[in-house]
């Protein structure tokens, strides 16, 4: 079956790159009210495609914000097992339009690369699915399993919605498990198996002292400095060995098995000292530096300001200071709880003399995680190796996608991540694009993917 599918998608790769340049020409913004009608758009390509290659129910789905596209094929049987599909047809917006090396919704081939806006997040690697199951219904008249397909289009703004519909509609939208390709490889040409994701938590908190700046020289000495309490309170946070001093932070953090760390130990490592120009890599106390990213939580800050931001000296005393701080967590840990704990631990640590005011981060998540040794999670590895030709590799990844957390607390169902993105890929920047080998190569993983989990 393989053979056939897969020759169909070889004979009809100009085709399919043209359905594919019409998709991605749409400038399909979520953000910008100026481009509501091309969002509208954008969705009603994803419905006719899939009205087009055969699926029996099609329809787009009211949210309240932009259009989500609900699609189903049940023609395999009430003993086949069913997939949910989840990506997204929305991007970011393209700006700054100077630093584009083409026009960002005028896709262009170049370098082995398909440059434009949405060419790897999402709607290049949400267009590979529909390929495929295009190339399945006309070699063999039907898919492998049944497929229920959910692609929104406010992925780029929170997914506002889609929590909600996803609750309401329990019955519509489950499945035995869901895949969702919105992640990537972890080198070129590397077939990566995404298996763990961090959760988060933040908070924003500002010291007050006095009720406004005051000249350093006649109170220097007299009352505390906001700015140099907020430096006492940061550094109580975390010390130099990268350790959260937060009472309670890693009691629920789930420990590292030996064969989770030999999982980590053999993935290609990113040299950062060329990547992004840092000149020592840094981790927690005990670990390496690709286990502290994957697979330890963290506390970072991520915005810090106070007094005077100009030229020059201006010699006060900052009536304020304020701290942005963020927490990836890993499986145990849950979001709120981790949030008062850090919220006592400044309230603990805020000195005499300032006041603290905080505001809590209202978006959370739960980490994710599933067990590598999953047969969905085996499949999909040896369907990856089978169409790349090289092993493929387990991660964790330090990011948080919410709709992950949320099928997952829903449904309770497995979740496979198979992502064909790559570190060169550029999303959200100017000049996104993706490899064309990747999509020839990603649609062979699917194909054998798909007929893996019928042969199951």
């Amino acid at each position: 079956m393989s053979k056939k599918v897969i020759k169909y998608l070889e004979e009809h790769q100009e085709q399919h790159f043209q359905a594919l340049n019409a998709f991605l020409s749409i400038p399909s913004v979520s953000t910008d009210p100026v481009h509501k009608e091309d969002v509208k758009k954008a969705a009603n390509f994803v419905k006719e495609y899939l009205d087009t290659i055969g699926f029996e129910k099609v329809e787009i789905q009211s949210t309240g914000g932009h259009p989500l596209v609900y699609g189903e094929w049940l023609g395999a049987g009430k003993d086949a097992p069913t997939v949910l599909l989840y990506g997204h047809y929305d991007v970011q917006p393209a700006d700054p339009l100077e630093l584009w090396d083409s026009e960002p919704f005028k896709p262009e081939q170049r370098d082995g690369r398909l440059y434009a806006r949405g060419a790897s997040d999402d709607k290049g690697q949400v267009f590979m699915h529909l390929a495929v199951f295009e190339a399945f219904m006309q070699t063999e008249g039907m898919l492998p399993i049944n497929v229920k397909v959910c692609i929104e289009g406010e992925e780029e703004i929170g997914s506002e919605h889609l929590y909600r519909i996803l609750k309401e509609k329990k019955d519509q939208f489950n499945a035995d498990f869901a895949v969702i390709s919105d992640s990537g490889m972890v080198a070129e040409n590397q077939p990566t198996i995404l298996y763990g994701l961090k959760g988060f938590t933040g908070l924003e908190f500002t010291l007050h002292g006095p009720s406004s700046d005051l000249h350093s020289g006649i109170y220097g000495g007299a009352v505390r400095n906001p700015a140099i309490a907020m430096a006492h309170v940061l550094a109580s946070l975390k010390n130099q060995d990268e350790v959260v001093g937060v009472s309670g932070f890693y009691d629920q953090v789930e420990s590292l098995s030996q064969a989770e760390r030999e999982l980590i130990a053999n993935v290609p490592g990113e040299d950062f000292k060329t990547t992004i120009g840092i000149t020592e890599t840094i981790s927690e106390k005990g670990f390496t530096t690709k286990e502290h990213t994957m697979a330890r939580p963290t506390l970072e800050v991520n915005g810090l300001y106070s007094g005077y931001q100009g030229e020059g000296t201006k010699t006060i005393i900052p009536a304020t200071a304020t701290a942005k701080i963020t927490c990836r967590l890993v499986p145990g840990q849950e979001p709120d709880h981790i949030q008062e704990l850090v919220i006592k631990h400044i309230e603990n640590h805020t000195p005499a003399g300032v006041k603290v005011d905080i505001k809590k981060e209202p978006l959370s998540a739960k980490a994710y995680k599933v067990d590598p040794d999953h047969s969905l999670i085996k499949k999909a590895a040896d369907s990856y190796t089978k169409a790349f030709g090289k092993e493929t590799v387990f991660v964790r990844m330090g990011g948080s996608i919410p709709v992950v957390e949320w099928i997952d607390a829903i449904y309770d169902m497995p979740i496979v991540l198979l992502g064909f993105g790559t570190p060169n890929d550029r999303l959200h920047s100017p000049n996104e694009s993706f490899p064309i080998e990747n999509f020839q190569k990603g649609m062979k993983t699917l194909v054998y993917y798909w007929n893996a989990i019928q042969d199951n």
